[in-house]
């Protein structure tokens, strides 16, 4: 298992974060299946002002290429994606094109120390 987290900002306008939480309590079952089928095993984001933190727990499998692969070759992802750039932002580093963006872990606790 493998756990990777990524950032990504919002439009900083209200009504538009409210929208996008909206979709997200409903998120579109083929959506939610392009990202099982990729070895996404759990899938989580938090929002903090227009800032969003995704955690995601992958199987040994996955790999961004095979998932960047896979979303291009499905129209319903590629319709959610780009319903998605009305409410999302890059990062200021982002280069053209780029969304969620990795982050680097740089501090972990475990029970072992």
């Amino acid at each position: 298992m493998k756990r990777y987290c990524l950032a990504l900002d919002l439009v900083d306008d209200p009504k538009l974060m409210e929208e996008y939480e909206r979709y997200h309590l409903n998120v579109w079952p083929e959506i939610k299946q392009s990202i099982t089928e990729a070895g996404i095993v759990e899938m989580e984001i938090y929002r903090v002002a227009n800032r969003l933190f995704m955690v995601m727990e992958t199987n040994d499998d996955f790999s961004f290429e095979k998932k960047a692969k896979m979303d291009a070759d499905n129209l319903k992802v590629a319709e959610w994606e780009q319903l998605m750039w009305k409410y999302q932002q890059a990062l200021p580093i982002a280069k053209p094109g780029e969304k969620w963006l990795l982050m680097q872990n740089i501090f972990k606790l475990t029970g072992q120390e």
